[in-house]
């Protein structure tokens, strides 16, 4: 029997993976074994095969993640939140809008209402004018849904990746963070929930003023809570995307650690994934909630981000991230990793973009009692 010709070996590889995803065909490397082929496109084509067999074998991975059926009970455990904007603090939603939002809340696991009050100025300050109605809406909160928590949602651009920005390396600007979240606690809000962006894995700054702030909040009885980036989903990814691209989107489980270990509540922001598709979408939510998992105290409130907005561009298709499909990637990855877990949730992003099918499909899913 002739051996095989190992210039072929590549093309057979290729197809048995281009199978298991139900494609039959890899025409594009055909000439590959051609033997007037020269070397320089056997060297393009054997880049081309480098590329794609580690994105199919991720593809396969991720579908199989999103296999199977979630544990009995993995439902809210009365701990979710949703992001609102900045509406409902500088007075353009009034008493009808609270109304809505009222009977919106009511029967569901819903527990914090994440209220933007900022954005927080460059230099950490904040003006109390950017949220004149905040004690008009505690105040209501508090009558109509006994139990529910006003935090105020403090967020800006970090200058991690640009000429201008806030710059947590500067202490005095940290310091006026801290007097900025002193502020809002004297104002009514029931806690301090971060969203600074784009923070890079392994900043130590931000460890400094979580410490910082987690000082104040105590001192209040207030929850500190942050919205987190996701989590390598392969070792070292987030270094590899910062040489590349300089954007390291992911952080490592370390340092997700180091700061779930700081907080009261953390919540991934589990979404603007890029995935084409439901099942990998929801594949990937199952395996980011595994790795939260594994790396938040289980003292610590661990949220997976729910995308309930619906807009088309690079990082996000509204047609693979859908609240029905992290809700069952997260119910997944609860159930393998630690399904009696009480301190966990799902998050909402975000209000005034989430449709009737977004929270029908929050209700239906996950927001029902603690059995199937």
């Amino acid at each position: 029997m002739p051996s095989e010709n190992p210039d072929r070996a590549p093309v057979r590889v290729l197809r048995r993976a281009a199978s298991v995803l139900g494609r039959g065909r890899v025409a594009f490397v055909r000439g590959w074994a051609h033997p007037r082929l020269k070397w320089p496109k056997r060297v393009a084509a054997g880049v081309a095969v480098l590329l794609v067999v580690p994105i199919l074998t991720a593809g396969v991975s991720l579908r199989l993640q999103y296999a199977g059926d979630p544990a009995p009970g993995t439902r809210t455990r009365e701990r979710d939140a949703v992001w609102l904007g900045h509406a409902w603090v500088d007075g353009r939603n009034g008493e009808a809008r609270l109304a809505e939002l009222v009977r919106r809340m009511r029967g569901t696991g819903i527990r914090d209402l994440y209220v933007h009050a900022g954005p927080l100025e460059h230099d950490g300050g904040l003006p109390a004018a950017r949220y004149p109605k905040a004690r008009w809406l505690v105040d209501a909160v508090r009558r109509e849904l006994p139990g529910v928590r006003v935090q105020a949602w403090l967020g800006d651009v970090l200058s991690t990746e640009g000429k201008t920005g806030l710059d947590l390396g500067e202490r005095a600007t940290r310091e006026r963070v801290v007097r900025s979240a002193r502020q809002v606690l004297d104002a009514g809000f029931a806690g301090v929930h971060f969203d600074l962006e784009p923070l890079h894995s392994g900043d130590r700054d931000y460890l400094s003023l979580l410490d910082d702030v987690h000082e104040v909040t105590r001192a209040h009885r207030a929850p500190l809570s942050v919205a987190a980036h996701q989590i390598d989903p392969l070792p070292s990814l987030h270094s590899v995307a910062g040489f590349v691209a300089g954007h390291p989107k992911w952080w490592s489980q370390s340092y997700f650690g180091a700061v779930a270990r700081r907080v009261d509540q953390i919540a991934v922001m589990s979404y603007d994934t890029a995935m084409p598709m439901e099942s990998l979408y929801g594949g990937y939510v199952a395996q980011q909630t595994r790795l939260a998992i594994e790396a938040t105290p289980r003292g610590t409130d661990l949220l997976m981000g729910l995308p309930a907005f619906h807009t088309d561009d690079i990082g996000h298709r509204e047609s693979a991230e859908t609240v029905a499909a992290a809700v069952r990637g997260a119910r997944l990855g609860l159930s393998r990793e630690d399904a009696r877990r009480e301190r966990f949730g799902v998050a909402l992003y975000v209000d005034f973009a989430a449709t009737p099918g977004d929270w029908a499909a929050y209700r239906r899913d996950w927001g029902a009692p603690k059995s199937d």
